[in-house]
């Protein structure tokens, strides 16, 4: 399928610029709400089927979030109507000691999604907290507050994940993550899968090709309507960012991956999807998006040991160089124009970088940093999607962790449905003086079915390429434990997602020491 150039899409940017400022911007709600509000609903199904989620926490406090649908997947299910949520906060499993209690209203024009941004909590200390609609309550989720910015904990435990296809396989990796302990959980993209459903697969997805807001919200209905979803979401508070599948498969920026899409119906599809994102994840007012434009990338800090860039290298990169596909670098690939992350979000990063008083400097992104060549023998072949095919962008950005001395930078990436660990050398042609980071890449949570422990392309790509440690396509999550001193890495490996009961593996173990960049297996 042929994709536009790089100088055929920069042609036709003003056309979607055009059709993007002709879709109506959703209003702002802000502390008023419009019309009547209805307090003493009685449900005949559970409104909070979607079970609860916290996220982006602060030293004095964390977002909670929920919506109401009992019937997830046939358009939520709730009247056209202002309806009440209440909220309490605990310090306590049972509830027993409420510290703080809220009402907020849950409102049609956002599927009766609320978030909840609390302030004035105690830093570094975990919470509990559920939500009341009429004669409905939640299950009672648990959050935490991280330490003060200036002070250095003595560890952080987290795991990444990405691209669970509801299709392909079960979410017993959330199952298994949910009894991990943890502090956080990091979603790298690839949330939800927009195909129409498809037989003979171990689950099947409602309705077809997602693209319009209901066809959105449903979808995400249906996948977190999954309890192992469920548990892992109300386990913690998670730190997400988008990739492709959210919206559609490749997208970059305005350009979609089929050719002759009209430039509006893009948009508007874009602006569909946006709103569903915001509508269902744990995301702060900052996030709120605007039409078919949303801004995603921010920080998140973990006192001093821990500095979180989340990145969002979908909405703002240029087009795929080369046509896409696995390509030499050469040609629009070099091009000085070609951008992953765009103009404004490489500054802030650059500026974050500079204001940073963290032992470890995080990058929480899509897809795969490392120049890796994934064709054996004489033939160059690289994944124009990923970083390589933005490679002075790639450059810019590895000279400026090199130039400002950024501590012990390490890049958390999904997309590839299987699991790495790259060096990150400055100068590929001198690899093994010039490392200045490490990547850790996880797997698919169910996307591509069971994989296996080793390809067979395995050992000669990373005798190609030699910065590669480690490549592993079996599903599963990644756990981090992180300390002043040391940060170590497990693949969590479950052996089997087509059926319940998958069993959880360490398969990989691997560690960073501080003040020492790659990564060694331990």
């Amino acid at each position: 399928m042929r994709r536009r150039t790089f100088s055929e899409a920069d042609f036709h940017r003003r056309e979607f610029l055009k059709a993007a400022a002709s879709i109506t911007a959703l209003p702002v709600l802000g502390s008023q709400v419009h019309g009547v509000v209805r307090r003493r609903l009685a449900f005949a199904d559970d409104p909070f089927s979607l079970g609860v989620t916290s996220g982006d926490p602060t030293p004095d406090g964390f977002v909670i979030q929920t919506r109401l649908a009992p019937r997830p997947t046939e358009g939520g299910g709730m009247p056209a109507a202002n309806v009440e949520v209440n909220y309490e906060i605990a310090t306590d499993e049972t509830m027993k000691t409420v510290v703080k209690r809220g009402r907020t209203v849950a409102t049609p024009q956002l599927g009766h999604s609320v978030h909840v941004e609390l302030r004035g909590l105690k830093p570094n200390r975990w919470y509990w907290y559920r939500f009341t609609a009429g004669d409905a309550q939640s299950r009672i989720g648990r959050a935490r507050t991280t330490p003060w910015n200036l002070v250095l904990p003595r560890e952080l435990n987290f795991a990444f994940v990405s691209c669970q296809h509801y299709e392909y396989g079960l979410f017993t990796g959330f199952e298994h993550m949910a009894k991990e302990k943890l502090d956080l959980v990091v979603h790298l993209g690839d949330y939800i899968y927009e195909y129409a459903g498809a037989d003979g697969r171990i689950r099947k997805h409602t309705g077809p090709e997602i693209t319009t807001l209901d066809h959105y919200r449903n979808r995400y209905g249906q996948y977190q309507a999954d309890p192992q979803l469920q548990a892992a979401h109300a386990h913690c508070p998670w730190l997400v960012t988008w990739d492709d599948h959210e919206f559609d498969n490749d997208y970059a920026t305005f350009h979609s991956e089929e050719p002759g899409v009209k430039a509006v119906e893009f948009m508007k599809r874009r602006a569909n999807a946006y709103q569903a994102y915001y509508e269902h994840m744990p995301l702060r007012r900052s996030s709120f998006p605007s039409g078919p434009f949303m801004q995603l990338y921010r920080r998140v800090r973990f006192g001093r040991l821990a500095d979180f860039a989340i990145l969002d290298t979908r909405q703002h990169r240029t087009p795929q160089a080369n046509g896409n596909g696995l390509k030499p670098l050469a040609g629009e690939a070099l091009s000085p124009k070609a951008t992953i992350l765009g103009g404004k979000q490489e500054a802030w990063l650059r500026r974050k970088w500079l204001e940073s008083k963290a032992e470890w400097n995080v990058m929480a992104q899509q897809v795969l940093m490392a120049r890796v060549d994934r064709l054996p023998g004489p033939p160059e072949g690289f994944p124009m999607d990923k970083w390589a095919g933005y490679e002075v962008c790639r450059q810019r950005v590895m000279q400026s962790l090199a130039d400002l001395k950024v501590p012990n930078p390490v890049v958390l990436t999904g997309d590839i449905h299987s699991n790495w660990v790259c060096d990150l050398p400055l100068d590929y042609e001198k690899p093994d003086k010039t490392v200045i980071g490490t990547e850790f890449v996880c797997t698919s949570i169910s996307s591509g079915g069971n994989g296996s422990e080793k390809l067979e392309y395995t050992d000669g790509m990373i005798a190609e390429n030699p910065w590669v440690k480690l490549h592993n396509a079996e599903r599963g999550y990644v756990r981090c434990r992180v300390t002043p001193k040391q940060w170590t890495t497990d693949f969590q490996v479950v052996e089997d997602v087509t059926k319940p009961g998958g069993k959880l593996v360490t398969r990989h173990t691997y560690v960073v020491e501080s003040g020492q960049p790659g990564a060694q297996k331990a």
